[in-house]
C-alpha cells in the first residue's frame, strides 16, 4: 500500500512537472507561427538553431553567385570577345538586374507566398540557371578547346550560343535576386524583437548575415577566381552549381524549425485605399493631435495580426483617409466600413513610412555606384598592373578578398570595440542612420585612394604597350590596390549592414521583405547609374586625339579622373543625406497586449 501511494505521488509530481513545462513554453510575442500554422513556441522554433542554417545557406548561395559574378567581366572579354567598356557595362546591367528582381521576390513574399516558399522557389530557379550556364560553357562557348585564359581568347559564337548564355545568367539573376531580400528577412524572423534577449540577437544577426555573405564570396574570389582566371571556366561554374544545390538542401532540412509570418496581402491595394480615401475627403478638417482617427481594435475586424503603428505628424493630407465621417460612423462597430472611404491609422502610417524611407534610399544609390566598381573597374585596373610575385600569378578579381577580410575585421571592431565605446561615452550606440553616413565618408576615401593609385600606375606604365596584350602594362604592383579594397570593406560594414538593420526595423510588418529589397535595389540602381556614368564619360571624354577616360588600353586613358569624379559626386550625396537623415521620423509600433500570449499558453496546456 505504501509503495502504491509512493507511485501515485511520483506520478502526480511528473504530471505537475509536465504541466509546469507546458506553461513555461510560451509563444513568441511577435505573432510568428510554426510550420503547422500554430503560434510559435519560443523553445521549439527559431532562434540561433534556425538562424545558423540560414547563415550557412547564405554563405553557400553567395559562393555560387560570386563564382559567376566575380570574374564575369573577364569571361565577357576573353570568351565572348567584348572590349573593356562593353564588358563593364554588361556586368553592371546584369548585376543591376539581379537586384531589380529582389523587388519581385519581396512582393511575392510579403503578399502571397510567404518568405519560406519564396526562398525555396527562387533557389530552385538559381540552381537551374547555374546548371544551364555550366552546360552552355562546356558544350558551346569554350571553342577552340583550351581557350578562355589571358593569352588564348575564344573564337566567334553564334546567336544561339549567345542566347543560351544570356538566358542562363539572367535565370541566375532571377533566382538570386528573388531569394536575397527574402532570406535576410526570413533569418530576422527567427528572433522575437519583443523579447530583450532575442531582440539583441536579431541585431547581431544582420552583422553575421553580411559576414556569411562575404565569407561565401571569399572562396569564389580566391580559389574559383584563380581557376577561372586560368581559363578553367567549366570547373568553376560546376563548383558554383554544386554549392547552390547544397545550400538548397540545407535550407529545406531546417523546415520544421523555422518561424513564419503569414503574408498580409497586396500592399499596393492598401496604398491605393489610403490615397483614394484621402482624396475623397480633401475638404474634411482634421485635428492636430489625431485622436479622432480610426483604428481597428476588435480582433475579428482585423484582416491580419500585424502590429498597429502609432500615429505620427507629417503628411497630414493622408490622415484624412482615417477620419470617421457621420456617414461611416454607423458601419465602424460592425466591421463593415468601405476600405476606399475609410482606412486605419496603421494603413495611413504604412504609406507615410514608405514616403519617409524613399529619400534615405535614394541617397544610398550613389554609394552603390562606388561599391560596384569592385566588380568592374577595380578588376580592369588590377589586370594592367604587375600581377606576379616571383612566378606566381595573382588573378585581379581575387584582390576583392581584401574587401572580404576588411568586412570581417571591421564587423569585429565595430561590435566588440567601437559600439561599446560609443555607448559608454554617449549612453547609446550609433544609430543606423549615423552608421550609414560614416559609410559614405569612408567610400569617398576609397575613391580618392583608387584615383591616387591610378595616377601612380600611369606614372609607371610601359610606353611600349600598344595594347592590353602586354604581360605587365605597368610595373606598379597590384598590391597597391589593397587600401582601396580595405576602405570599401570598412564602408560596407557601416553602410550595408546599417541599411539592412534600418530598412528591416523601419518597414511595417506587412512590408519587411520590401524593406530588405530596398537595400538590394539601391545596389541595382547603383549598377545602372554606374553604367550610364561610364557611357556619358566615354562620350564626352573621347575625341580624335583621345580615346576617353576608360579605353580598351587603360595606359592611354585617365581612369584616375573617373575615380575622382565619383569621390566628388559622393561628397555631394553625403551633404544631401545629412539633411534627409535629420528630417527622418522613426516608426513607432503599439505594444502588444497579453491576449495572444494567454491563447498560446492555453494551447500549450491542451498539448496542441
Amino acid at each position: 500500500m505504501g509503495s502504491l501511494n509512493s507511485f501515485q505521488d511520483q506520478q502526480g509530481y511528473v504530471e505537475e512537472e509536465n504541466n509546469q513545462k507546458k506553461m513555461t513554453e510560451t509563444c513568441t510575442m511577435d505573432g510568428a507561427v510554426d510550420w503547422n500554422g500554430r503560434p510559435a513556441i519560443r523553445g521549439r522554433t527559431g532562434s540561433w538553431v534556425a538562424a545558423v542554417l540560414i547563415l550557412v545557406n547564405q554563405g553557400l548561395a553567395t559562393l555560387a553567385f560570386f563564382g559567376v559574378g566575380v570574374n564575369l567581366v573577364l569571361f565577357l572579354t576573353r570568351v565572348l570577345g567584348q572590349d573593356n567598356a562593353e564588358a563593364a557595362n554588361n556586368v553592371s546591367k546584369w548585376t543591376g538586374t539581379v537586384y531589380i528582381f529582389s523587388l519581385l521576390g519581396a512582393f511575392l513574399s510579403d503578399s502571397y507566398w510567404g518568405r519560406y516558399k519564396t526562398c525555396a522557389i527562387f533557389q530552385v530557379i538559381f540552381v537551374i540557371g547555374l546548371t544551364l550556364l555550366s552546360l552552355t560553357t562546356y558544350l558551346f562557348l569554350l571553342k577552340p578547346k583550351g581557350c578562355g585564359d589571358e593569352k588564348s581568347p575564344c573564337g566567334e559564337h553564334s546567336n544561339f550560343e549567345f542566347a543560351l548564355f544570356y538566358l542562363s545568367i539572367y535565370l541566375i539573376a532571377l533566382g538570386n535576386g528573388g531569394y536575397q531580400p527574402t532570406i535576410a528577412t526570413f533569418g530576422a524572423d527567427q528572433f522575437d524583437e519583443d523579447d530583450p534577449e532575442e531582440g539583441h540577437s536579431k541585431i547581431a544577426f544582420f552583422s553575421y548575415f553580411y559576414l556569411a555573405l562575404n565569407l561565401g564570396s571569399l572562396f569564389s574570389n580566391t580559389i574559383l577566381g584563380y581557376f577561372e582566371d586560368k581559363g578553367i571556366w567549366t570547373a568553376g561554374f560546376w563548383a558554383s552549381t554544386g554549392s547552390a544545390a547544397m545550400g538548397l538542401i540545407l535550407f529545406l532540412c531546417g523546415t520544421p524549425r523555422y518561424r513564419h509570418f503569414k503574408p498580409q496581402g497586396n500592399p499596393l491595394s492598401r496604398f491605393c485605399h489610403v490615397l483614394v480615401a484621402a482624396i475623397r475627403k480633401w475638404k474634411v478638417k482634421i485635428t492636430s493631435d489625431g485622436d479622432d482617427l480610426y483604428e481597428e481594435h476588435l480582433k475579428q475586424c482585423r484582416e491580419n495580426q500585424s502590429r498597429k503603428i502609432l500615429h505620427t505628424r507629417g503628411f497630414k493630407f493622408l490622415d484624412r483617409a482615417a477620419i470617421i465621417t457621420s456617414e461611416e460612423s454607423n458601419h465602424v462597430d460592425k466591421c463593415a466600413q468601405n476600405p476606399w472611404r475609410l482606412c486605419t491609422v496603421t494603413q495611413v502610417e504604412e504609406v507615410k513610412c514608405v514616403l519617409r524611407l524613399l529619400p534615405i534610399w535614394l541617397c544610398t544609390i550613389l554609394y552603390s555606384v562606388v561599391f560596384t566598381q569592385m566588380a568592374s573597374l577595380f578588376v580592369e585596373q588590377g589586370a594592367v598592373m604587375k600581377t606576379t610575385v616571383s612566378n606566381f600569378h595573382i588573378p585581379p578579381a581575387s584582390m576583392s578578398s581584401f574587401d572580404i577580410l576588411s568586412v570581417a575585421l571591421f564587423i569585429f571592431i565595430y561590435r566588440r570595440v567601437l559600439d561599446p565605446l560609443v555607448a559608454k561615452l554617449r549612453k547609446r550606440g550609433l544609430t543606423e542612420l549615423q552608421r550609414m553616413g560614416i559609410g559614405l565618408v569612408i567610400a569617398i576615401m576609397a575613391m580618392i585612394s583608387a584615383g591616387v593609385v591610378e595616377c601612380f600606375r600611369l606614372k609607371y606604365a610601359r610606353t611600349d604597350c600598344a595594347s592590353t596584350d602586354c604581360e605587365s602594362p605597368s610595373s606598379l604592383s597590384i598590391f597597391w590596390q589593397v587600401p582601396q579594397y580595405m576602405l570599401i570593406g570598412a564602408s560596407e560594414v557601416f553602410m550595408y549592414v546599417g541599411q539592412l538593420e534600418f530598412f528591416n526595423s523601419q518597414a511595417p510588418d506587412g512590408l519587411k521583405s520590401f524593406g530588405s529589397a530596398l537595400c538590394m535595389t539601391s545596389i541595382s540602381l547603383g549598377n545602372y547609374v554606374s553604367s550610364l556614368l561610364v557611357t556619358i564619360v566615354m562620350r564626352f571624354s573621347s575625341r580624335d586625339d583621345m580615346s576617353g577616360w576608360i579605353p580598351g588600353n587603360l595606359n592611354r586613358g585617365h581612369l584616375d579622373r573617373f575615380y575622382f569624379l565619383l569621390a566628388a559626386l559622393t561628397t555631394a550625396d553625403l551633404m544631401v543625406y545629412i539633411v534627409c537623415a535629420k528630417w527622418y521620423k522613426y516608426i513607432k509600433f503599439e505594444a502588444k497586449g497579453g491576449d495572444d500570449q494567454n491563447e498560446c499558453i492555453r494551447q500549450a496546456e491542451l498539448g496542441v
